[in-house]
C-alpha cells in the first residue's frame, strides 16, 4: 500500500484509488505536499484542507482543458476534464453528510466527468433505469468485437464507492476487452441514489437488483441469458444477497468478502479494524437513512449471508486481500463454505505475490482484477485472448 500520509490510513486509502483512477503522481504530490500537518487535525479541518488543494488542481486541469477545446483539442481537452472528475470525486467522498458546498462538488464532478468521456470518446454511456418515483443511473460500457447480444456483468458500489469510481479503476475496461459488458450502477445508499434522490440502502438487495435486470432484459445488444453480478467491498454483501434472490443472474464475483457486516459494526464500535472514510458514524447513518446510532446498529442487524448463500446455484467466485485491514480474511473463507449449492465456487486469496492484499485490492487491482475479468469472461462465454 502506497502510504503518502505515515498515519491516515483513510487518506491514504483515498490516494491510492485516486491513483488507480488515473491520477498523475506529479499532480498528486502538488496536492498532497501541503496536507501533511493537517494530515494529523481532526477530521473536520482535515478534510476541508485535502478538499481544498485537490479542488484546485482539478479547478486548474479544467482551465486548460477550456484552453484545449478552444483551439480544437478535444482529446486533450477530455483528457483533462477526466482527471479534474477524478480529484473533485476523490475530494467529495472525504468531507461529512451535510458540509458546506459537499452537494455543489458533487454536481461538478458529474458535469465534468460526462464532458471528459464526451470529449474523449470514451466507451461510455450514461444510462437511466426506473426506479420507484425516480431512477438508478448507471454507466454502460459495450463489450469490444462482438456483435449482437453480449455477455453483461453488473457491478456494484461499495460502503462510499460511485459508479464513475467504479469505471475509471479498470474492471469495464478489462472487461470490453474479452468480450464482455458492464453496467456500472449508483444502487441505493450510493453516489446518485442517496445524494440527488434521497435513496437509503437496504439491506434486501434484490429488490433493486431486480429492477436492473429487468431493464437489462429489454436491450437488443445483452444476452439475458448471461448477465453477472459483482460487488466491491460492502457490495460484497449487496452482491451474493442479490444473487442469491435474483435467479436471472448468470454468476456472481465479491471483490472483497463481507460475510457479516454486522460484527463489523460491532468491532468498529470497540475500535477494532480500519475506517473506509472519515466521519464514519455519521456517513453510515446517512447512507442506511438512520436518525441515530441506535437506529444504525440495529439495521446492521440484517446485513449478513448467513442463510443466505445456500439459495445460490450459480458459479460464484469469492475473493479477498490477504491482508485486508477492514474485512477480516476469515469472512472470505466463511462466505465460500456456505456455497454448497454453487456448481462452480472459487475462493480466490490475493497475496503478495499478485499484490492486491489490502481492502478489496485498492492497492494494486491490476492482476486482482484481471483475474476476475478472465474468470467472468471464462464464465459467461467471452475470451481471454484476442
Amino acid at each position: 500500500m502506497f502510504r503518502y500520509f505515515p498515519t491516515n490510513y483513510v487518506w491514504n486509502l483515498s490516494v491510492d484509488l485516486a491513483i488507480e483512477m488515473g491520477a498523475r503522481i506529479g499532480e498528486i504530490e502538488i496536492m498532497c505536499a501541503p496536507l501533511q500537518e493537517a494530515a494529523q487535525q481532526p477530521d473536520a479541518a482535515g478534510s476541508k484542507a485535502f478538499r481544498d488543494t485537490w479542488s484546485q488542481m482539478a479547478d486548474k486541469l479544467c482551465a486548460l482543458a477550456a484552453e484545449d477545446e478552444s483551439r480544437g483539442r478535444m482529446i486533450s481537452a477530455g483528457d483533462k476534464y477526466g482527471r479534474a472528475a477524478t480529484y473533485y470525486l476523490t475530494a467529495e467522498r472525504l468531507q461529512a453528510h451535510g458540509a458546506e458546498g459537499r452537494a455543489a462538488l458533487y454536481q461538478r464532478c458529474l458535469e465534468i466527468f460526462a464532458r471528459g468521456i464526451r470529449l474523449a470518446g470514451e466507451n461510455c454511456e450514461r444510462v437511466e433505469i426506473p426506479y420507484g418515483k425516480a431512477h438508478i443511473s448507471g454507466l454502460y460500457v459495450r463489450a469490444e468485437g462482438v456483435s449482437g447480444r453480449a455477455p453483461l456483468l453488473v457491478q456494484l458500489n461499495g460502503l462510499d464507492s460511485t459508479k464513475e469510481m467504479k469505471y475509471r479503476v479498470g474492471l469495464p475496461r478489462w472487461l470490453a476487452s474479452r468480450g464482455v459488458s458492464s453496467l456500472m450502477i449508483d444502487q441505493p445508499g450510493t453516489g446518485e441514489a442517496l445524494r440527488l434522490h434521497g435513496m437509503s440502502a437496504v439491506y434486501n438487495s434484490e429488490v433493486w437488483a431486480s429492477k436492473v435486470v429487468d431493464w437489462l432484459e429489454t436491450r437488443n445488444d445483452v444476452d439475458p441469458r448471461r448477465i453477472g453480478c459483482e460487488g466491491v467491498s460492502l457490495g460484497g454483501y449487496y452482491c451474493p444477497r442479490a444473487v442469491a434472490f435474483e435467479p436471472r443472474f448468470a454468476c456472481g464475483v465479491a471483490w472483497g468478502a463481507n460475510h457479516d457486516w454486522r460484527d463489523v459494526q460491532k468491532q468498529r464500535l470497540a475500535k477494532e479494524g480500519s475506517f473506509p472514510v472519515p466521519h464514519y458514524w455519521s456517513h453510515v447513518q446517512w447512507v442506511w437513512g438512520a436518525r441515530d446510532i441506535d437506529e444504525f446498529m440495529r439495521i446492521a442487524e440484517n446485513v449478513h449471508l448467513d442463510g443466505v448463500l445456500e439459495r445460490i446455484r450459480v458459479p460464484f467466485l469469492v475473493t479477498h486481500g490477504e491482508k485486508d485491514s477492514q474485512i477480516p480474511l476469515h469472512w472470505a473463507q466463511r462466505t465460500f463454505d456456505q456455497l454448497v449449492n454453487s456448481p462452480r465456487r472459487e475462493l480466490k486469496i490475493f497475496t503478495e505475490r499478485e499484490g492486491g492484499v489490502q481492502h478489496s485490492s485498492f492497492d494494486n487491482p491490476a492482476n486482482a482484477g484481471a483475474y476476475i475479468a478472465d474468470w467472468v469472461a471464462e464464465t459467461l462465454g467471452g475470451r481471454t485472448a484476442r
